[in-house]
């Protein structure tokens, strides 16, 4: 097969001659460029300094000037420019973590000192030659600049990539965190380091799972800070598709605050009590879900566990929860109107402290008709409220029906 031809811009073939001239001195003088270059790049770029080993670098500058070479003889005689080392390198110092504009800036400095070494020697061995160089700088520019685009372009997509690991192995270790399986696996303390928590510290864990119908904006960044103040609880969030968990690190707050914090949104929000450690929170979490389910609001609703602790025994112990739903079986048979003019009434009179008085204020009704409907109710269940027990088991099984907890299991 034929080589493709050439096209030798205008001006270039008389430069083209005087770089032959100067070639091999030019490449051989390369290592010690390299080696200048690489000296200041360490001393002057604290990144390269940390991130990328001398001897690497040293090697990848000196390839990188003979690369430059051939690609500034390349485009001058009208080639296109060979850019997969810019690609590989463009990979690899995003792999490492380098910045960017080190990057680009280091092949700028290389393009300079390249072009500095072919002019002097020129300029010693061939001085009256040296107008002759002025179209090849043109030339010399133009393959940097495609250089930088390859670069660029490679290094974000490496670095988005990189990123995207990261923030996966983060977000899997927020979830051996909250699943409680971050003892098992030893993770706790790759977690105190890529999550930036303290091994042993006031933690909460918070469940929210949006109103059904209600439109929600999603916390920000899995696994990431959550838009928090400064010296507020720290949230770190995991979203899935029925609800959103949030890692809570306290920062000497009460889990009070976590409500709070959240804001007004059409939500329902479980919050566990203070942990005081990294391998605790999965423990929390289980109680954050507890408290979940303890919601019995038709709007948005705010549960902590400490202020729900009979309906949370009781969503956690759904047999038992099941049984004492029983208790008021007879009162369920009613027609709708009649069942829940008795359960509100109980209710209201629970939430009043035995006040018949109270409980009417709260449902409008006269305190005659709070007093009958009790009597009733005591009738269907065969409970008395004057007896304290009795008052018990009514009040846990009015919170089994209301939560649903005391509801048989679905089948399918």
């Amino acid at each position: 097969m034929d080589a493709p031809a050439t096209t030798i811009a205008p001006g270039r073939s008389e430069a083209l001659r005087i770089v032959g001239l100067v070639h091999r001195p030019l490449v051989a003088g390369f290592p010690a460029v390299a080696h200048q270059l690489t000296s200041e790049i360490l001393r002057q770029d604290a990144a390269y300094a940390e991130l990328v080993p001398p001897a690497e670098l040293r090697a990848r500058v000196q390839h990188n000037l003979c690369q430059a070479l051939a690609a500034l003889i390349d485009r001058a005689q009208g080639l296109s420019v060979d850019l997969a080392d810019a690609t590989v390198t463009g990979r690899r110092r995003a792999e490492q973590g380098l910045p960017l504009a080190s990057l680009l800036h280091a092949y700028r400095r290389g393009g300079r000192l390249m072009w500095l070494r072919v002019t002097e020697l020129v300029r010693a061995d061939h001085p009256e030659a040296l107008p002759e160089l002025l179209p090849l700088a043109a030339d010399l520019w133009d393959v940097l600049d495609q250089i930088g685009d390859a670069v660029t372009e490679s290094y974000r997509s490496a670095a988005a990539a990189r990123a995207a690991r990261a923030q996966d192995r983060r977000n899997a270790l927020l979830d051996s965190l909250l699943d409680g399986s971050g003892v098992a696996t030893g993770s706790i303390p790759e977690a105190v380091s890529r999550l930036g928590l303290p091994e042993r510290g006031r933690y909460a864990v918070a469940v929210l799972r949006p109103l059904p119908g209600a439109f929600h904006q999603p916390r920000t960044g899995q696994g990431q800070p959550g838009g928090e103040a400064a010296d507020g609880p720290r949230f770190l969030w995991r979203i899935h598709a029925d609800r959103e968990v949030a890692l809570v690190q306290l920062r000497g707050h009460e889990p009070a605050e976590i409500g709070r914090q959240l804001g007004s949104q059409p939500v329902r929000v479980g919050v566990s009590p203070a942990v005081g450690s990294l391998a605790d929170l999965g423990r929390a979490r289980w109680l954050a879900e507890t408290a979940l389910q303890t919601c019995t609001a038709d709007g948005p609703e705010l549960a902590h566990l400490d202020d729900r602790l009979p309906a949370a025994l009781l969503v956690a112990q759904p047999e038992l929860a099941q049984r004492l739903t029983r208790l008021l079986a007879p009162v369920l048979a009613l027609p709708h109107a009649e069942r829940h003019s008795l359960l509100d009434t109980l209710g209201a009179w629970l939430e009043s402290g035995g006040s018949a008085t109270t409980a009417a204020d709260r449902l409008y009704c006269h305190r005659n008709t709070v007093l009958n409907r009790i009597r009733r109710l005591e009738q269907l269940t065969g409970r008395r409220l004057a007896e304290p027990t009795h008052v018990v088991e009514l009040a846990l099984a009015l919170t089994a029906f209301r939560t649903g907890a005391g509801l048989p299991p679905a089948t399918g």
